[in-house]
């Protein structure tokens, strides 16, 4: 790198670290379980939810005030973060309210958990009543606009909703690559499995990214099938507009779901956040490459480069500082 392209790269992070330093982002979790059935998928289903809200909670560090989980039953004194049955108008709700004490810059991260099918062609997720397909929930994630939204759908069927709801700062998740596919599914399963249990974290880094959970679960698919000896009826399908890049740089849960050990040490926490606020400038900048023109690409990847490196190193001496 040329010597003005070192100063320009300091000058712009001098610049860009100011407003970064007062950055903060929430998650929000919404779960929606649908409606089972049969007993042992209404088990099965609720196991699930409960097995995502203790690991939101206890491993990930998210507000329990921001997480909402409706299903089946009318009430469940047990669970907190309960809010009655999934209907169309709770879950209508539920979002709303996400919406309203949700700010920009935040993660909103939606479950479905249940059956799906295929109405006219279209996507559907069961509910207690009416059934809900991407045109219902487009206007609810219009209302999110500003936060980085994640909406995972893995019930069967479900391979419409990624051309219904792809957007802008939205990583679509489904189970299904068509709503032909309508065998039940074993992907919520895996994908719940993947922020509970050890195995997605591929990198090694002491955090699960949505593609990382998205790669396990996929995988955890294919294995089942193998072993069950059975043909592959349910093909995973994410989409981010970027092929996964922006996915990579999502994680549920706030604050000190960054790599190195647990802190409360509020500037330790703020450079963490930080250097992910540039991890995500990377791959967004990336993500523009084949239309940004190669003087300017190259300005500013050698901006952001250097900037990391210099967080890197900030978060080095913070941490070395907490532990005398």
């Amino acid at each position: 790198m040329s010597a003005r392209g070192w100063g320009r790269a300091a000058a712009g992070l001098l610049l860009s670290a100011l407003p970064l330093a007062a950055a903060a982002e929430d998650s929000h979790l919404v779960l929606v379980v649908g409606l089972g059935g049969e007993k042992k998928y209404t088990d099965a289903f609720h196991e699930m939810a409960v097995a995502m809200v203790g690991a939101a909670e206890k491993k990930l560090g998210v507000n329990p005030a921001h997480i909402t989980y409706l299903g089946e039953k009318p009430a469940d004194p047990a669970l907190a973060v309960y809010r009655g049955r999934a209907t169309r108008e709770a879950v209508v709700k539920a979002l709303g309210e996400t919406a309203a004490r949700s700010a920009a810059g935040d993660v909103v991260f939606v479950l479905l958990i249940g059956h799906g099918s295929a109405q006219t062609g279209e996507s559907r997720f069961n509910l207690s009543g009416p059934d809900m397909g991407a045109t219902d929930f487009a206007p609810l994630l219009d209302a999110l606009a500003g936060r980085t939204v994640v909406f995972v759908n893995a019930a069967s069927a479900s391979g419409d909703f990624v051309k219904g709801l792809a957007g802008k700062d939205r990583t679509i998740v489904t189970a299904t690559k068509s709503p032909m596919e309508r065998n039940q599914t074993v992907f919520a399963r895996h994908f719940v499995h993947a922020f509970t249990g050890e195995g997605a974290d591929a990198d090694k880094d002491q955090r699960v990214s949505l593609l990382e959970a998205f790669e396990y679960a996929r995988r955890e698919v294919a294995r089942f099938y193998d072993k069950e000896r059975r043909l592959l009826t349910e093909h995973a399908v994410l989409d981010d507009g970027a092929e996964g890049r922006v996915a990579r740089t999502v994680f549920l849960g706030g604050g000190d779901a960054e790599p190195g050990p647990a802190t409360n040490d509020p500037a330790l926490l703020r450079l963490r956040q930080e250097r992910r606020e540039v991890e995500r400038k990377l791959e967004a900048l990336r993500a523009r490459k084949d239309t940004t023109a190669a003087p300017q690409y190259e300005e500013q990847l050698e901006g952001l480069l250097l900037e990391l490196a210099l967080k890197d190193e900030a978060i080095r001496r913070r941490s070395a500082e907490t532990r005398r």
